[in-house]
């Protein structure tokens, strides 16, 4: 006779308990009731259990009030949620979800209780992000009804979900709980059982990066934040996001990963341990990476590591004119935003000829701009009056800032400043747009080292905000002075960081990038899963195959190797799988194959 886990019949998750009513359960609770589920949830404490439902009424009259829900569905919704503070309470239902706190010992307790309190079809769900199902599993009298389901915060709003399966999982109940899922409207995503799953698995290592980044005083907490969300597309910035995650939640996730990887990458950060043994845990005490109004708060207030407005920063050099050097897409990007901020730009190329053509780019740029209202007509011609194309660098004879956008090679670059450096008038400027050379190697090209300085602009550079501002050891207070203020007049966000591989966006985003290339390598999730995943589970734009294969499989393969090179960590080698498709021509969408194949134009 079948039993009810390997009965392909399996009737639908009808009622279902949810153990630990924090902001996790209290969110799958609203998710289960307004679907329709009978939901039993559970929590030691009382006052717990009236927060919950407190919760739930205000989130459900919000919904009301956005047109999302009637009001007889919220009562119906409402009406479907009862709570208890005894696990007995949980004996009719079809599935447990427990969402306590990320402890072996309290969830075992949990399983071990529930095993003889549960029917013998019912399944049971671990919502763990960092432990392993497989040893809470073992631990349980039916280790086959016991499987991961993991939501992501806010649950109501967040798409994914990752069913993870151990060795021990019947297949019945895997299939079971990824219906459930796509009934209550998520994206399921089957993975297996490893600490961090696909989601945070990739999420984690970045965030310890930023942490660590933070710690050395590379950049400040600001300017880390900033430069992920404008640089990246990202909701929220690594510091700012492990405040609302949890510091300890985030050191016990990746205390986990390191425990199975070995990796040092996922070595947690020593000042998560110190904030958390201080019990600065983020928001939910008032203070993590960040200071908040209160305990719970997300409103941010000014601390002692708050920077000052404005800054004490040294009177800058005066700029009216800039050359741009180059003629491909960065170079006419970043001219066309000093033009439209009113400045006088010369575009230098090695030829007259792809100059005009780098001009001629700009004028089709702007022209759809004017098609989609952003502007004016007469404001584009006056913008394309002030761009001067010149097919030699002597051009740039009278420029106050001369910036080269030319291609990402050191020895080019070099020749290139040594160039500058004879042509340029004595205090003018000198900027790189380099995001992955050392920008000091650049300077000893010169007899003016002091005068030279990083300004690392994103693609395409008239729409992305954020400029890297780098300075070297060598590079002069006023010259540093003069790029901030010439950020604030093209309408930039500037970010201050040293010279060292990567700057901020490229340190953190790449070996994120190289470590999603790793689980492909080693068959644990496939491309469209990992993609998914971070598109709805970590609110990425795009997902990292998709991302690679934008960037380019031969320009991702060189930030990788600058990385490994200059920080020597062997966590930061490229993964195999990226050379071997790099070497066989695979690059992307230019040459219509990457890590997916692409209609050739």
């Amino acid at each position: 006779m079948a039993t009810p886990l390997t009965d392909p019949s399996l009737s639908p998750l009808k009622t279902i308990a949810v153990v630990g009513l924090g902001t996790m359960g209290t969110g799958i609770t609203e998710v289960l009731a307004r679907a329709g589920r009978e939901v039993i949830g559970i929590d030691i404490s009382e006052a717990q259990a009236a927060h919950c439902v407190a919760a739930l009424e205000t989130a459900t009259a919000r919904a009301v009030e956005r047109g999302r829900l009637t009001e007889p569905e919220r009562a119906e919704a409402l009406a479907r949620v009862r709570t208890s503070t005894d696990l007995s309470a949980a004996a009719d239902a079809d599935l447990v979800i427990e969402v306590a706190p990320e402890s072996y010992e309290v969830k075992q307790q949990i399983i071990r209780e529930l095993d003889g309190i549960v029917r013998p079809g019912a399944i049971l769900a671990t919502g763990t992000n960092a432990l392993s199902v497989t040893r809470l599993a073992a631990d349980s009298a039916h280790p086959e009804r016991v499987l991961g389901l993991h939501f992501f915060n806010p649950a109501p709003a967040m798409k994914l979900v990752e069913v993870v399966s151990s060795v021990l999982t019947a297949p019945a109940a895997v299939a079971a709980v990824t219906d459930l899922a796509v009934d209550l409207g998520k994206e399921p995503v089957a993975v297996g059982d490893r600490p961090g799953f696909v989601a945070d698995g990739l999420l984690f290592g970045y965030l310890n990066q930023a942490a660590a980044m933070f710690e050395a005083k590379y950049a400040s907490r600001e300017d880390i934040d900033a430069a992920m969300r404008l640089g990246c597309g990202l909701p929220m910035g690594p510091l700012a996001l492990l405040d609302l995650i949890g510091v300890d939640t985030a050191r016990t996730v990746l205390e986990a990963m390191y425990t199975e990887s070995g990796d040092r990458l996922h070595a947690p950060a020593p000042i998560l341990k110190q904030l958390s043994e201080a019990g600065l845990t983020g928001r939910k005490s008032g203070r993590g990476f960040y200071t908040y109004e209160a305990p719970g708060s997300a409103t941010v207030v000014r601390d002692a590591q708050t920077p000052l407005e404005g800054g004490a920063l040294s009177a800058g050099r005066p700029i009216r004119s800039v050359g741009v050097a180059g003629s491909g897409t960065m170079a006419s990007g970043i001219a066309e935003v000093f033009a439209k901020a009113g400045y006088e730009v010369v575009l230098a190329a090695r030829s007259e000829e792809k100059a005009e053509a780098a001009k001629a780019r700009i004028g089709k740029s702007l022209a759809r701009s004017v098609d989609k209202g952003r502007l004016t007509a007469e404001a584009a011609a006056q913008t394309l009056e002030r761009i001067t194309p010149a097919g030699s660098y002597d051009a740039f004879a009278d420029v106050d800032l001369a910036v080269e956008a030319v291609a990402e090679d050191l020895s080019v670059k070099q020749q290139l400043f040594a160039t500058l450096d004879k042509v340029c008038k004595p205090g003018a400027v000198l900027a790189t747009t380099t995001s992955s050379l050392p920008v000091v190697a650049c300077a000893r090209a010169t007899s003016r080292p002091q005068d030279v300085i990083g300004m690392h602009f994103f693609n395409p550079a008239p729409a992305m905000k954020l400029v890297e501002v780098v300075r070297t050891v060598l590079t002069a207070d006023d010259v540093h002075a003069t790029v901030r203020e010439v950020c604030v007049k093209i309408k930039k966000h500037a970010v201050d960081c040293g010279d060292r591989a990567g700057f901020i966006v490229n340190a953190l985003l790449f070996p994120y990038l190289n470590n999603a290339v790793k689980m492909v390598q080693e068959h644990y999730a496939s491309l469209d899963d990992i993609d998914a995943a971070m598109r709805l589970g970590g609110g990425y734009p795009m997902g990292p195959f998709e991302l690679l294969d934008v960037v380019g499989l031969d320009v991702s393969l060189a930030i990788e190797k600058v990385l490994h090179r200059e920080f020597r960590d062997p966590g930061l080698a490229p993964a195999p799988l990226l050379e071997h498709l790099v070497a066989a021509g695979c690059l992307g969408r230019k040459t219509g194959r990457g890590f997916r194949e692409y209609a050739r134009r």
